[in-house]
């Protein structure tokens, strides 16, 4: 949203960034007057930021209820990892074949999303989980965002919330899936690397249906 942040926006920004993707309101109502105090505006632009959540198919509104905030299902899920292979699998393929390739980047995502591994990371684990997926999100977007296209990368960032909330989900259901998915991605750098579009193409896929798997027998 552009412009001068409004009540609106920061409790848009906040129920997109901090609420929604946290596995645990899944199933959940939400509280007008809660996300009030906490975002630091009157009901008003909370309700109105539920409203822009709405359309956008992360919350659903249940008559004398109010917010609700559905849990993803198993079509649900299957479908975003079908997107989000399909939009990584392109932006493999274009920036092997111009040269653009964001190997740097990659590699700080994945050198971040190792450090979080470390025992001796600060905070609890939940929030330290939340980092990790942060990371991952980077990882991927990093990619996406180098094909130079503005409409497929507002595209992949608006599938965000929903990543992050299925991303915490599965670490906490597999064990050891941390060392895994940094295993996964270096195996994604490596290919993309190597300029080798087969192998990049096959660990996209493995990495989504691993995580894919993980979920669906959570």
């Amino acid at each position: 949203m552009p412009g001068r942040s409004t009540g609106r926006e920061r409790a848009y920004q906040f129920l997109r960034d901090e609420v929604l993707v946290d596995p645990a309101v899944q199933g959940t109502f939400l509280n007008e007057a809660d996300l009030a105090v906490r975002v630091g505006v009157s009901r008003t632009p909370v309700r109105e930021a539920l409203l822009l959540l709405v359309a956008e198919g992360l919350v659903e509104l249940v008559p004398q209820r109010g917010a609700y905030v559905p849990v993803l299902t198993g079509r649900q899920i299957s479908e975003l990892m079908d997107l989000r292979g399909a939009l990584e699998r392109h932006a493999a393929s274009r920036t092997m074949a111009a040269g653009t390739v964001p190997l740097g980047a990659l590699e700080e995502a994945l050198d971040q999303q190792r450090l979080l591994l470390s025992d001796h990371v600060p905070g609890d684990g939940r929030d330290a989980a939340r980092r990790f997926i942060e990371w991952d999100r980077v990882f991927h977007s990093v990619l996406v965002d180098a094909v130079g296209n503005g409409l497929l990368s507002s595209t992949y960032a608006n599938l965000r919330v929903r990543q992050v909330r299925i991303g915490v989900q599965a670490l906490y259901s597999a064990a050891g899936r941390q060392e895994t998915v940094c295993e996964e991605h270096r195996r994604i750098v490596d290919a993309l690397a190597a300029g080798d579009v087969t192998e990049a193409h096959a660990a996209i896929d493995e990495h989504l249906q691993v995580t894919l798997r993980v979920l669906l027998a959570a």
